[in-house]
């Protein structure tokens, strides 16, 4: 189901606390770094998902979504738009509740694949912002 109003972007955000972040930079002025401590201080399990990085934020880095041994909640998607379909199938494959596009990031067929697949999809938002309007 594709996720466009506030009771259900607060239900992902109260569940779904597990998050594979695909794209998360190690350097701490991106974006992604900025959101991932973010959401570590709000109690949120941060993965880190690039392949160029063993390690980041103090968290074990995976290459993609598959190799990651625990369940994973949501997948919070940094990465361009044409990048996403692979990433919507990995999510689908493994098993995430939801699939978070960040602002500018945006697919509607993988949106639509994922949300036939069951997932809960939210495009073109930040949790980080959803956090702090919906919470604070």
């Amino acid at each position: 189901m594709i996720i466009n109003d506030d009771a259900g972007i607060r239900r992902i955000l109260e569940n779904h606390k597990v998050i594979a972040m695909v794209g998360l930079s190690p350097k701490e002025d991106r974006p992604s770094n900025i959101v991932a401590r973010y959401l570590m201080a709000r109690g949120y399990t941060v993965i880190p998902v690039n392949p160029g990085q063993q390690e980041i934020l103090g968290q074990p880095c995976y290459a993609d979504l598959k190799s990651i041994p625990v369940t994973v909640d949501m997948v919070d998607v940094f990465r361009n738009s044409a990048d996403v379909p692979p990433i919507a199938d990995d999510a689908i494959a493994i098993g995430a509740k939801s699939l978070w596009l960040q602002l500018g990031v945006i697919h509607p067929a993988a949106a639509e694949k994922a949300a036939a697949a069951g997932l809960a999809v939210v495009m073109d938002r930040c949790p980080k912002i959803e956090i702090g309007r919906l919470f604070d």
